[in-house]
């Protein structure tokens, strides 16, 4: 006598079926493409499908100043969009070796789905200077999400904004700028929004003043008010006469962006006065400076003489040691790595981390390379 299988029984012996086949299938093709994955292949012809690793394709690369350049990219399919005033981190491969920074996104969300930062090549900076005067369109380059909570918080009518920025400072204020007033053809749309805000902007001079064209346009328009210094005509400015440029300095509230100098000024500025004040810095100050020493970098067998201002991330990076690195400024902790022996030095506040074999943990003390120099001799485990 034959049974007949229920068919729930059925559809489970079909999917197992069509599962068995599946994976004989892509055990056949990895075979045949070993020591590659299919999924590399994939990266060749579809490097911003979803489900890739996160990258981005350069579109164009227009200059600003003579060294400041706005980078349009085109991100991956899983690119989750951005508030204007947050920043991303890019990834791009110099010389062989990879190199992560993080920069200011230039514009809140375009219809056109691209995304852009503008970068100034500073002295020395490899990434910035390799953007700045080789990047190219068509190149790939590597994303993170974008983060940060430099950001406006919901706008009333009765709020009063003040924005102080300083060379490429002004990257993260444009953007939010651009988002609550667009440019068009047709000029600068958004006027109606109920917004006071007055933009304190400093350049070195006008030639070197990044987004200034634009900055004027907004302020004809209405959308701001701008107080445009230039160093080489007003002199630097002075913090403690903030009140001289910006009369109802005590009825607003402050964001700002620029070299640590300037924040820290403020900050000291806004303090003593009890107002609000919101920053963003992508390079740590560096406070405090000691001895240097020995680093020594275990597996990569790599030895360096350090003096004590120097990070051990920018030290071992410019040896030509390939680093993990993320922020560059102490947060995000991407730039961790196990000291198994020896001391530094956190230069932002002279604090010493020790290690000691038979005392600390035997795997290493956590330290952040980006924000630390030899206290003398030390050892990492990389």
């Amino acid at each position: 006598m034959s049974t007949i299988a229920p068919s729930g029984a059925r559809s489970r012996a079909a999917a197992h079926r069509g599962t068995r086949v599946r994976d004989a299938l892509v055990r056949a093709v990895e075979a045949a493409t070993t020591p590659l994955l299919p999924a590399d292949y994939l990266d060749l012809f579809a490097p911003l499908r979803s489900g890739a690793d996160l990258r981005g394709r350069i579109v164009a690369v227009r200059p600003e100043t003579a060294d400041a350049a706005t980078i349009e990219i085109k991100p991956g399919a899983d690119w989750a969009g951005h508030v204007p005033g947050q920043y991303l981190r890019i990834g791009v491969d110099v010389d062989g070796v990879r190199q992560w920074r993080a920069y200011s996104l230039t514009h809140g969300p375009r219809v056109d789905g691209l995304i852009s930062i503008t970068v100034k090549a500073v002295p020395d900076g490899v990434v910035s200077n390799h953007l700045v005067h080789q990047a190219r369109p068509g190149t790939l380059v590597h994303l993170e999400q974008a983060t940060g909570d430099f950001v406006l918080p919901p706008l009333t009518a009765d709020r009063k904004f003040l924005f102080v920025t300083a060379g490429s400072g002004v990257t993260p204020v444009i953007g939010m700028l651009r988002n609550l007033f667009p440019v068009t053809d047709s000029g600068v749309v958004g006027l109606g929004r109920p917004l006071d805000i007055t933009v304190v902007h400093v350049a070195p001079s006008e030639p070197d003043s990044i987004f200034i064209s634009n900055l004027r346009e907004l302020h004809a328009a209405g959308a701001i008010h701008l107080v445009a210094r230039y160093d080489d005509v007003h002199g630097v400015l002075d913090v403690q006469r903030l009140e001289e440029v910006v009369p109802d300095l005590a009825e607003r509230t402050t964001y700002a962006c620029g070299p640590a100098g300037l924040l820290d000024a403020l900050a000291a500025h806004h303090e003593a006065r009890d107002l609000e004040l919101f920053t963003e810095q992508f390079r740590p100050a560096t406070l405090v400076t000691g001895e240097g020493g020995t680093l020594h970098l275990e597996a990569s067998e790599v030895e360096l003489d350090l003096d004590g201002s120097s990070t051990i991330l920018d030290a071992a990076e410019a040896a030509g040691v390939l680093m993990p690195s993320g922020c560059r400024m102490g947060i995000c902790m991407g730039c961790v790595l196990p000291m198994r022996e020896g001391a530094v030095r956190d230069l932002r506040n002279g604090e010493i981390t020790r290690a000691v074999p038979g005392e600390t943990d035997p795997g290493g003390v956590p330290i952040q390379t980006c924000i630390s120099a030899p206290a003398g001799a030390c050892h990492l485990s990389h």
